[in-house]
Formats: structure tokens, C-alpha cells, sequence
């Protein structure tokens, strides 16, 4: 990596996270968002079903139905994001555990737009590990990578899915066969925590169904990775 695309992502300003579900642009990038003062998060499964369930997660996190699991866990996500100085903005597609998930297209579409609104050089996005809803909105970004050249995109490692064996090794390998190349890089981030984990605390119907020790991940180093199109990687030729 150059360094001159080095200093650009040292020196970003308010970044743009863009995070499947509720919690995981603070479980995942919480010290970048307190090390960035005003960054927003684009919370894409933020939406209740058209008839009210209850699901098994629902369930566990202490909620009767999936109305009432959303709401609380919409202002959670604000709880948290006040925490960390930054402001979430969640969109109405269901998770998957409601049978009623987007296509690839309507998300591009909407992300998109969202997009075209905020002015944030750095965009960070899954990896999209394991569950279906983060490799649907790491997809539709890949293809606004391709579109939207001029930002800064940063893939980052999902919180406790990251966990999985060979699950980054294995996400590494395929961007590179579909011509994306990854860099690990390191974003400012807030050394000690202390924010992350009050915003983590917000969560509390997540951490509930969780349980004890399943959210030991959360509070490992997060790591991130600088993805590019392969057409670009002479502009970024190595200097050392």
C-alpha cells in the first residue's frame, strides 16, 4: 500500500459503517466509531415483520414478539451509538430469522441512495462471515465498491463470526478470485475501550441471549482490511 492511501486512511474524518444488524457496526467497529467523533452507521436489517412472530433468538434475548424485539432493540442501537458520539439511521428490511429478506438488488439500491447522503470518505463493511444477512450486505457492497471508486472501502472482521475456523482465510480467498484485493490496515481507533464497551452494555437483550462467555470476542482488537479492485492497484504501487 502506498503512503500516501496509508495517510488517507490515518487521517479520516467521520466514517460511514454500514452494519447488517442492530449491533454489529459497535460490536465490531466501536473503537473506530468513539475514535471518529460524528461517523453514522447504516443499520440495513432495522425492520419488523408485517404480521408480529417469535422467533428462537427473540425469544432468548427476553421478548414476546417481534415487534416488541424490535423497537427495543432500536433504541439499544441509539443507546449505543450515543456512546460512541455517532448517530444510527435504520432502514425496514427484515433479518432473516422473519422469512422476509431483500433481494441483492433492492439493497444495493437502497444503500445506494444512503450513500449518495453521507459524504464520509471511509465506508466500512463486513467481511460477511457465516450468518446470511451479513453475506447479503457484504455482496450488495462489493458492488458499490465497483461503482463508487473514490471512497475509501474497508471491509471489517464480524464480531464473533470472525471467530469461525479459516472464516476470514476462507473470505480473503474468494474477494481475491473475484478480483478484489484486501490490505490489512489499521483506522484510528480509541485505545481504551471504555466507550466501546458502555455501547456494548446497551445491548442488553443481546448480551442476555448470548449468555455468559459468548461475547468474549467483542473485546479482542478489532481488525480491518482496505479493499480494492485489482484494476486500481498500480495507482497504489508499494514505497515501503
Amino acid at each position: 500500500m502506498s503512503r500516501a492511501l496509508h495517510d488517507r486512511v490515518a487521517r479520516l474524518g467521520p466514517v460511514l459503517v454500514i452494519s447488517p444488524h442492530f449491533d454489529d457496526a459497535v460490536f465490531s467497529c466501536g473503537n473506530v466509531l468513539a475514535a471518529h467523533h460524528g461517523s453514522h452507521t447504516i443499520t440495513v436489517f432495522g425492520g419488523a415483520p408485517t404480521a408480529a412472530m417469535q422467533t428462537e433468538w427473540d425469544h432468548k434475548a427476553g421478548f414476546a414478539d417481534s415487534d416488541a424485539a424490535v423497537a427495543a432493540r432500536r433504541q439499544e442501537d441509539a443507546q449505543a451509538h450515543a456512546q460512541v458520539s455517532a448517530t444510527v439511521h435504520h432502514l425496514g428490511f427484515c433479518d432473516s430469522q422473519y422469512d422476509q429478506s431483500p433481494t441483492a438488488d433492492e439493497l444495493e439500491r437502497a444503500l445506494q441512495r444512503l450513500l449518495a447522503r453521507y459524504t464520509a470518505e471511509g465506508v466500512f463493511v463486513p467481511l460477511g462471515l457465516f450468518h446470511s444477512d451479513h453475506v447479503l450486505v457484504h455482496e450488495a457492497a462489493l458492488r458499490l465498491l465497483r461503482r463508487m471508486p473514490d471512497r475509501l472501502w474497508i471491509g471489517y472482521e464480524d464480531a464473533l463470526y470472525r471467530r469461525g475456523r479459516g472464516a476470514v482465510q476462507q473470505r480473503i480467498v474468494t474477494l481475491a478470485e473475484q478480483g478484489i484485493v484486501a490490505t490489512p490496515v489499521s483506522p484510528a481507533s480509541a485505545i481504551d475501550g471504555r466507550q466501546k464497551r458502555r455501547a456494548v452494555a446497551c445491548y442488553a437483550s443481546q448480551l442476555r441471549a448470548f449468555g455468559p462467555g459468548g461475547v468474549e470476542d467483542l473485546h479482542q482488537p478489532e481488525r480491518y482490511w482496505l479493499l480494492e479492485t485489482q484494476q486500481g492497484e498500480p495507482d497504489h504501487a508499494t514505497t515501503g
